[in-house]
């Protein structure tokens, strides 16, 4: 079966291969089914985001397709950046300006008010238009400095903290972020649909 993963972003697309590789799926991404195109993710929720990709790309290559949208909510911004996670720093941001901007807007804000939830929204979309939605949260806290080996595109990883842990995302393996990660969660139940909840071949 092919599903193409509607993201150019590497760091998303490894993980979901990651978390798929025990399936008789041929994921691609976006980029190496030569799609360009991207529609503007202007949703107000997660959802509406990951709807409008995967809804794009089945139309556009005929084939099954799975989108996510995810971001970071700052209890002391206000849920800020939410959707705008990856373009709140300005749009194309390097993952290092994403990092500053984010510990600049903290920098009065003591260890005991920094709590944020990571959000994922999972959508898979067959060509013929149906659609399944899939949703995570995980708790925690943002760190007041970055740590741990960055990973492409997901710069958050770097000063998030989840709950009952004491290592950011970016300072564990990536089993361990996978195993807890709100993608991880959203993802693992997109597969268990896959793989328990319906008759996959019978809807080839």
């Amino acid at each position: 079966m092919k599903i193409i993963f509607a993201t150019h972003n590497n760091g998303k697309l490894k993980e979901m291969l990651e978390i798929l590789r025990d399936l008789d799926i041929d994921l691609l991404s976006t980029e190496e089914v030569g799609l360009k195109e991207e529609p503007i993710e202007d949703g107000a929720t997660f959802e509406e985001n990951a709807l409008k990709k995967a809804r794009f790309t089945a139309a556009q290559t005929k084939e099954w397709a799975i989108a996510d949208d995810s971001g970071i909510c700052i209890d002391e911004l206000g849920g800020l950046p939410g959707v705008v996670s990856a373009r709140w720093a300005g749009e194309g941001a390097s993952d290092e300006k994403i990092i500053r901007h984010t510990l600049t807007a903290l920098a009065s804000t003591p260890p005991d008010k920094r709590g944020a939830y990571f959000e994922t929204a999972a959508v898979l979309t067959a060509p013929d238009g149906r659609y399944w939605i899939f949703t995570a949260k995980i708790n925690g806290h943002i760190a007041t400095a970055p740590r741990g080996l960055p990973r492409p595109k997901l710069p958050y990883d770097l000063i998030f903290i989840p709950d009952g842990h004491q290592k950011t995302f970016a300072e564990m393996s990536d089993d361990e972020k996978n195993s807890l990660s709100h993608r991880g969660l959203a993802f693992r139940q997109l597969k268990a649909f896959l793989t328990g909840e319906f008759e996959l071949r019978s809807m080839l």
